[in-house]
């Protein structure tokens, strides 16, 4: 199990994982799937400099060592105290990266401060594999090669660099062009981001269950020669536990045209030629609340911040003590608690299905990802899967781990979750 998927050393119930911060929902790009809904102006409602480096100071208080924090926005470069912030979450011991916009912000010398703050990485947004399709996604001309020039400088200075791939229906059928351009420009990892209906994202079309099946397979095929993973995709865990059991047996999976289609000009580009990674990267078992926290503009705590529920505000209580405590965030980390299919599923223990998508598209956190192919119990080697399962340790905690102020205050999510 160890080695197919992996969790934190820490208890996910005690600290998370990773802690994105929102610094600004201001972005000059139109994109359509945004779930922050980006505009132009900075919000004067938005955590300050003070406030910020509060907030750094509670994500400290988790103890060391930290939580990977991301700055995200919107587009942080909007904000001008960002390096001043980078540096104060180094100095405070944070690993720090940082998620900006493709604009000409994207400059040398702002990616040379940011990595003399102390940022150790840096994710980067290509939905299409030409200027056409990435600037038509994005909703303004040039992004493209704003992005690419500023991805080839980023790793010029060192900075890892993360690239996300946002999959609507638009994308689907480019992913095999996409996945060859992150392998030719070169990156520490490539994610797939499934997407999830909330903000101007509701507007776009709906995959179905199966094309979303069909893309998680392809991104384990293509993992064979790039560091992927996925967001909002956390069935990718249990696509990656099935393909390691059926290789096992020379058997490979049944599936659908997309794949086929993806599979084969993957194939015509070369993709999964030449050299091969030494070990395939295993997926993280992190999910909303569950080693993963947001926290939006105005100091508001989500478990995602693709899922518009809060459990509290840093300005009001401790970042600790919300991500501990809250009933929304003990609920999430409780997988006997699912409904549905998910509640069903002999995966949910580290899948459990995207809480974001099911409470887009249901509006009750607690239902099963309406996303998700898999019918549960019908995998062939369920001996083999509980033997993969025991070998580790479960990263949840029950609902009742924790009380206090948060829990008090949001005791209403136990309720709205439960409707599941």
């Amino acid at each position: 199990m160890n080695r197919v998927v992996r969790r934190p050393r820490h208890d996910v119930g005690e600290r998370p994982f990773i802690v994105i911060w929102e610094a600004t929902r201001a972005c000059p790009l139109a994109c359509p799937h945004c779930r922050a809904e980006a505009r132009p102006a900075r919000d004067p409602r938005e955590l300050d400099g003070a406030d910020a480096r509060r907030l750094m100071d509670q994500i400290a208080a988790f103890g060391r060592p930290g939580p990977l924090f991301v700055i995200t926005g919107g587009d942080p470069f909007q904000r001008a105290d960002l390096t001043d912030l980078i540096s104060y979450g180094t100095a405070r011991g944070l690993r720090v990266a940082v998620s900006p916009s493709g604009t000409p912000t994207l400059d040398r010398a702002n990616l040379t401060a940011v990595r003399d703050a102390g940022a150790v990485a840096l994710s980067l947004s290509v939905d299409g594999s030409t200027p056409g399709r990435h600037d038509a996604f994005r909703g303004v001309d040039g992004v493209f090669e704003w992005t690419l020039e500023g991805w080839r400088t980023a790793r010029e200075l060192g900075l890892k660099v993360q690239i996300n791939t946002t999959v609507t229906r638009d994308s689907l059928e480019d992913l095999a062009d996409i996945a060859a351009l992150v392998r030719r420009e070169g990156a520490m990892l490539w994610s797939g981001f499934v997407l999830v209906p909330t903000g101007r994202g509701g507007q776009l079309a709906a995959l179905t269950p199966d094309e979303v099946e069909d893309v998680l397979h392809f991104l384990y095929d293509t993992g064979a020669v790039l560091a992927t993973k996925t967001t909002e995709g956390h069935h990718f865990r249990r696509v990656a536990l099935q393909r390691v059991i059926l290789e096992r047996h020379g058997e490979t999976p049944e599936r659908g045209p997309l794949y086929a289609r993806l599979t084969a000009r993957a194939r015509a580009l070369g993709l999964h030629e030449g050299e091969r990674r030494a070990a395939r990267r295993p997926p993280m078992d992190v999910g909303p609340g569950r080693g993963f926290v947001f926290v939006s503009h105005t100091g508001e705590v989500r478990p995602s911040g693709f899922l518009p529920l809060s459990a509290g505000n840093v300005k009001h209580h401790p970042l600790v003590d919300i991500y501990r405590g809250s009933a929304l965030f003990t609920t999430l980390r409780e997988p006997s608690l699912l409904g549905g299919a998910c509640g069903r599923c002999e995966f949910n223990t580290v899948c459990g299905g995207s809480r974001s998508r099911a409470y887009g598209v249901t509006g009750r956190v607690l239902a099963a990802d309406p996303w998700c192919a898999y019918e549960p119990g019908s995998f062939p080697y369920q001996d083999e899967l509980r033997e993969l399962l025991a070998q580790a340790t479960p990263s949840h905690t029950g609902p009742a781990a924790h009380t206090g102020p948060a829990a008090r205050t949001n005791a209403s999510a136990r309720t709205e979750g439960g409707a599941a």
